[in-house]
């Protein structure tokens, strides 16, 4: 059972871009040589990371993380390692509700043998569709049929998935960066203050991050700033 789920799950991505016969397809993996069978998952695996940062809220929350921690003027602080645990936990919390959705509608009807494997790899893809039409922007699907040379879809729903993901991570990377610019406005402001107060006072040698990253990191913990932008992050998903 593990091993049909995993081909399920494997196979989902692939069945959205493009029109191939699956069941064909699935039966020829699974008659394959035990090497040929291991050799054919591992490659598939490699592509797992791709579609989960591409098609989930993992994108938008790393890189509000990570401009987090230049607004700070911290430049390895956090790793880069906590900030992609941190980063994958609050996608998989974010992104629960989806999984939930996916397994019930086409992986759990699948190992039922209550639908083909075609129909069930549908099924499985179309919460991850929706999710993704609901974070996109309008001009971005524009955008992306654009660059592709093709006419906009009536509705979002018929947009194709070879459109869909890349209109996705331009909203994505726009909205991370329209949050990351309000993170970076009150310690600006403590920059701008601390300089103004060295200024004033004489000590023009003394470099204006030495005191203002203390405070900096000060506000930070007295607001609980890491519980307050992690909800932040999550709730802007709902």
């Amino acid at each position: 059972m593990f091993r049909t789920l995993l081909f399920v799950v494997l196979l989902m991505p692939f069945a959205s871009f493009a029109a191939i016969d699956v069941n064909a397809l699935g039966e020829g993996l699974l008659t394959l040589a035990p090497e040929l069978k291991t050799l054919a998952t591992l490659t598939m695996l490699s592509f797992v990371p791709l579609f989960f940062i591409a098609m989930t809220s993992f994108t938008r929350i790393l890189i509000v993380l990570s401009l987090l921690r230049h607004a700070m003027g911290l430049q390895q602080t956090p790793p880069n390692m906590v900030l992609l645990t941190l980063a994958l936990f609050l996608t998989l919390f974010t992104m629960s509700p989806v999984f939930e959705r996916s397994l019930h509608q086409g992986v759990q009807p699948y190992l039922q043998e209550q639908l083909p494997l075609d129909k069930a790899i549908t099924a499985a893809t179309d919460p991850f569709k929706t999710f993704m039409i609901s974070q996109t922007r309008e001009q971005d699907f524009a955008a992306v049929a654009a660059m592709n040379g093709t006419p906009l879809p009536a509705t979002a729903a018929e947009v194709p998935m070879l459109q869909l993901i890349p209109a996705f991570m331009l909203s994505e990377l726009t909205t991370a960066f329209k949050m990351a610019f309000l993170l970076f406005i009150p310690f600006l402001l403590i920059d701008l203050v601390v300089a103004s107060l060295l200024m004033a006072l004489g000590m023009m040698m003394v470099p204006p991050v030495t005191v203002s990253l203390p405070l900096k990191i000060m506000v930070f913990v007295l607001i609980d700033g890491w519980a307050l932008l992690s909800r932040s992050l999550v709730s802007s998903f709902n």
